[in-house]
């Protein structure tokens, strides 16, 4: 093939190239940036404006949202081609230097693939330009949003404690409910609608007795089946699982009942529009009201023995359950004006000065309720765990925060700060209710894991409960945030936010990424935890390499698989590895101040790994520690001692110090038994005696012998040593044991005497001692009596 042919098969093989990328960059491109631009400019003119109302201004910023989410899909469009592309670049090398040639067909092909990468960034740089217009565009929504928030609450209104201004509120209230009895009349007087109410009316009869009977029987039903669960049960964590189940009967029955007494209004087709807004307004109600009430008993429990989050008596018991109830009560009525406001059937500045006497209940509430807690949070002793302590200052806390609320709430109401007064009461009353709901809900996953287990410290303290309570916990802080006046939009943002993730050098980081780096780094820990395995039990058994090898083995392999598997669950999630020689040059300055010390151990414990000096199971001896090792790590060394304790060695002593292996290489060693005998004695003899004792001796090892030596002429004996190599020097005790008792039994056969020292002691005035001397003399202190010791040369030994 020619040269020719060669470079014309390149050009057309460009050509199609380019073809299939333009191809692919136009099927790519479905956004339509046309009416994109449209929305674009109508958003900035409300905003200019600043005419637009809170809700249209959501409804606005939710349809920037779904199309800021399709500009930040598009950005990945042709990303493996693109990839492809630019390695494709970079294996033509470096473009020349001004001045320096480059060959012509690689000239040609780099611009060919130049080209194609142009065409296929361009739907991702258009994507990107739009997504940052507009992210812009819902920042400044949210933004002037939370500045109409802020002026809302900074709005003073007409005051609640001026007479005249009551009169226009009380007579649109009581307006509502008689434009509803009204409707209702009229309802009834047209033949329609009152022969439609008698086609319905079995349905209607049914629906309100259920609902009658749920309402007036279902909490009392639900508390009967608890407190007997507690009577007759023996086993105490069974019994209060079961019996806090039952317990949400309490405000699951009576809401079904509230229910269908609403669905039977309805099937009534009496009432209108007022009506209407006032049957919209039941179910809230309902739930407020049974929900507080089931949260009182829960908090404040009747009964002793009960697991509860405050530690109270039982009045103050019975106060909390009276305020939870009013709170519900009250709570109930909001939400009735709340609806009528939103039904427009009566003013918001109208809701305001209505429910003032609500927000000066609620208030009261919130200071007692709080009163409670405070108690409850000083009622332990100073001798409690840490979980207590922690848990006593949080109801500290919150107890502080609501005799607050309690106080500064109904205060801003009566200036007619009516917006700041409703979130300084309502939001803090619905939040000790989330609170509350929550640790009930924490306690009863607490009571069921032990009931599954059977033990009680399970329930208490296990991971598994701990981390669930956790998750529950951070499950209620965006519900939380809403009921401190979060807009939904603001945790949608968020979460946008999070899904999108953050940006490390170059390569974005999402959580599906950090997902997948945790589940390949598992995935490579638990391979390399079965080589290890396999290593250790099937593989290295059946080699020769002894067992402080086969431990450097073990752990050489651990290292590396751990190492490995970093390294590949980094490339997995797109980490840039390049991005973190940052990070290595900051942890090298790191290193050379602080941890130097744990690097030096480090570099050891790798040196003692591969040089093996010391191997597990050896017995070593370390600044006069003796003991046996036990294991080998990258930091430090376990050593058994004899006693039976642990001594941790940091590896730099073992590598930079003294260390006398007593075992090393082979198990044998010598000991030396040291031996006495008379004066007089045939030292010939004790010699022979006591070589035939070493070579009896079943460890010790007899090439080469044994040896017997004469040290020297004691004080009060000849002294003699016996030499001898064991085969394991790990019985040398054993061995001078028996070799001790030996000597004992041979020489009592033999008459061969051991000395021990005698001293002759001289008294200076014996006649002190003497029967019938005077008291005195006989009381005489110590220094009157001296003794003293024998000169040296008159020492008799016998």
């Amino acid at each position: 093939m020619t040269l020719g042919a060669v470079s014309l098969g390149q050009a057309q093989a460009q050509t199609t190239t380019t073809e299939e990328a333009s191809t692919t960059s136009a099927s790519s491109t479905d956004i339509d940036y046309d009416s994109w631009n449209i929305v674009a400019e109508r958003a900035e003119d409300v905003l200019i404006a600043d005419r637009a109302s809170s809700l249209a201004l959501e409804q606005l910023r939710s349809q920037i949202a779904d199309w800021r989410s399709q500009f930040l899909k598009a950005q990945s469009t042709n990303s493996d081609r693109i990839a492809i592309l630019e390695s494709q670049i970079s294996a033509l090398g470096a473009v020349p230097e001004e001045g320096a040639t480059e060959s012509e067909e690689i000239a040609s092909r780099r611009q060919v693939l130049n080209a194609q990468l142009e065409t296929l960034l361009v739907p991702v740089r258009r994507a990107e330009e739009a997504y940052t217009q507009a992210d812009g565009l819902v920042s400044q929504i949210d933004k002037f949003v939370r500045e109409r928030q802020t002026d809302a609450l900074l709005d003073l209104g007409a005051s609640p404690l001026i007479p005249g201004n009551w009169t226009d509120p009380v007579k649109a209230l009581v307006g509502v409910f008689v434009s509803a009895a009204k409707e209702v009349q009229q309802a009834w007087n047209t033949p329609a609608q009152r022969a439609e109410f008698r086609s319905a009316l079995l349905r209607v009869i049914v629906l309100l007795l259920i609902g009658l009977v749920l309402i007036l029987r279902g909490r009392p039903w639900s508390v009967a089946i608890a407190n007997r669960i507690l009577d007759r049960m023996a086993q105490k964590t069974q019994a209060i699982a079961l019996s806090m189940l039952v317990s949400v009967g309490q405000m699951v029955l009576p809401v079904i009942g509230i229910f269908a007494l609403r669905e039977a209004a309805y099937a009534t087709s009496l009432f209108g529009l007022s009506g209407g807004a006032i049957l919209a307004a039941l179910m809230p109600m309902g739930i407020s009201f049974f929900a507080a009430r089931w949260l009182g008993g829960q908090v404040f429990p009747k009964l002793d023995g009960v697991p509860t989050p405050m530690d109270l008596d039982l009045s103050a018991r019975l106060r909390g359950r009276v305020f939870a109830n009013t709170l519900g009560i009250i709570l109930a009525v909001w939400g009735l004006l709340y609806s009528l406001v939103s039904a427009r059937q009566i003013e918001e500045d109208a809701q305001f000065i209505l429910a003032f006497p609500l927000l000066v209940l609620i208030g009261f509430c919130l200071f007692n309720i709080g009163r409670l807690m405070v108690r409850s949070g000083r009622h332990h002793p100073d001798e409690m765990s840490p979980e207590v302590k922690l848990r006593d200052r949080v109801m500290d806390i919150m107890g502080r925060a609501a005799m607050l609320f309690g106080v500064v709430g109904p205060l801003l109401g009566a200036i007619g700060y009516s917006r700041a007064a409703e979130l300084f009461t309502i939001s803090p009353a619905l939040s000790l209710g989330l609170f509350a709901f929550v640790s009930i809900i924490q306690r009863l996953i607490s009571q069921i894991y032990a009931l599954i287990f059977g033990r009680r410290e399970d329930g208490d303290d296990g991971l598994i409960p701990v981390l669930i309570s956790f998750g529950i916990l951070l499950l209620s802080l965006p519900v939380l945030a809403l009921i401190w006046q979060a807009r939904v939009s603001d945790l949608t943002e968020m979460w946008s936010k999070f899904l999108t993730g953050f940006q490390m050098g170059d390569t974005q980081v999402s959580p599906a990424d950090f997902l997948l780096f945790v589940v390949v780094f598992v995935i490579g820990y638990a391979v390399t935890r079965l080589v290890q395995g396999a290593l250790r039990s099937s593989i290295l058994p059946k080699t020769n390499i002894d067992k402080g090898g086969q431990t450097a083995i073990i752990s050489g392999t651990g290292y590396l698989g751990i190492f490995l598997a970093a390294v590949i669950a980094i490339s997995s999630a797109g980490l840039d590895l390049s991005n973190l020689a940052i990070v290595a040059g900051a942890l090298s300055v790191g290193i050379g101040f602080g941890l130097q010390t744990i690097v030096q151990n480090f570099v050891s414990g790798i040196i003692l790994l591969i040089e093996r000096p010391i191997t597990e199971g050896d017995w070593i001896e370390v600044g006069g520690i003796h003991g046996t090792v036990r294991r080998i790590s990258v930091r430090a060394t376990r050593i058994e001692t004899f006693d039976r304790s642990d001594v941790i060695l940091p590896n730099a002593d073992l590598v930079s110090g003294t260390v006398t292996n007593y075992t090393h290489g082979n198990m044998a060693g010598r000991i030396i038994v040291p031996v006495g005998v008379a004066y007089g004695t045939d030292t010939r003899r004790v010699a022979k005696i006591l070589q035939e004792i070493a070579e009896e001796n079943p460890l010790v090892i007899l090439r080469p012998p044994p040896a017997v030596i004469m040290t020297g002429f004691g004080a009060d004996s000849l002294d003699f040593e016996i030499r001898a190599i064991l085969r394991d020097v790990n019985f040398s005790i054993t061995a001078k044991s028996e070799m001790f008792h030996a000597i004992a039994d041979r020489f009592t056969k033999e008459g061969i005497e051991i000395p021990f020292a005698q001293r002759d002691l001289w008294l200076r005035n014996p006649e002190a001692l003497r029967q019938g001397a005077e008291p005195t003399q006989l009381d005489a202190p110590a220094q009157d009596v001296p003794v003293q010791e024998a000169d040296p040369k008159e020492e008799q030994i016998t």
